[in-house]
């Protein structure tokens, strides 16, 4: 298995709360190809498609559109997680890419 370099935590972790970095991870010849940034990257579009989903739902109502940029703070932890070197699992998330064949 590859080693987790310094670079491969610094992409992972900035994936997740800008899920741009994440896509622009997925893109990139030499990032793709390592399994720690391919792993946190789909996982953080498919975490940042979720919060964006429950950001509409909760929209609908006063209060929810309220508490719904509160979601995006759920992003911090696994970002944490991935710049200590760990492959975090997200409940529902991580089940999900993986029964897809993604990761």
């Amino acid at each position: 298995m590859n080693e987790i370099s310094n670079d491969d935590k610094l992409w992972a972790a900035l994936g997740y709360p800008l899920a741009i970095v994440a896509l622009i991870a997925i893109l990139m010849e030499d990032k793709k190809d390592r399994p720690f940034i391919k792993y946190h990257a789909i996982q953080s579009l498919a975490l940042n498609a979720v919060i964006v989903i429950a950001s509409i739902l909760l929209g609908i109502t006063v209060i929810g559109a309220i508490c719904a940029p509160v979601l995006w703070l759920v992003t911090f932890w696994p970002a944490f997680d991935s710049y200590g070197g760990k492959y975090t699992e997200i409940p529902f998330v991580t089940d999900f890419i993986k029964k897809q064949g993604w990761v």
